[in-house]
């Protein structure tokens, strides 16, 4: 099966990101990596204002293989990773404030009220997901290893 490839993503059943060490410790090496979005490889980016470029710093944890500061590697983990981010972020909220509206909609008919309460159901999401952070980030997780240089 080929495998497409679209910037440093590979389509199959992993995720692979290159980027370059910025910081080690003993539980955890720091990678710096640049997400870009579809557009920022685009010709015609000039004329758009939608390009965009992120640095982020990702956490992974520390094998102690030998990786140095400044080191170019490759990141790797599951598209199911990818799907559950989606999930979590994206989908739930949204069926949250869907399903909340419709249903305070049948109680009140103070758009208003119901609007504002609607997304106030975001609050109590977002705590709860946070009371969870840390089996959530045990998902999430990241692999290390050398950039091949062929």
């Amino acid at each position: 099966m080929s495998k497409l490839q679209c910037g440093h993503y590979k389509m199959s059943q992993k995720i692979e990101h290159t980027g370059i060490i910025t910081g080690i410790d003993d539980k955890t090496i720091q990678v710096s990596i640049i997400q870009k979005s579809a557009c920022s490889d685009c010709h015609a980016k000039s004329a758009c204002s939608v390009s965009d470029v992120d640095e982020k710093i990702i956490e992974v944890p520390n094998t102690h293989q030998g990786f140095g500061v400044g080191e170019r590697v490759v990141l790797t983990g599951k598209s199911s990773m990818g799907l559950l981010a989606v999930l979590l972020a994206f989908v739930m909220p949204f069926m949250l404030i869907l399903i909340s509206l419709f249903v305070l909609r049948t109680y009140t008919s103070n758009e208003v009220l119901s609007g504002t309460l609607s997304l106030s159901i975001l609050v109590p999401y977002y705590i709860i997901l946070s009371r969870f952070d840390k089996k959530i980030k045990n998902k999430f997780l990241f692999f290390i290893e050398k950039e091949n240089t062929n």
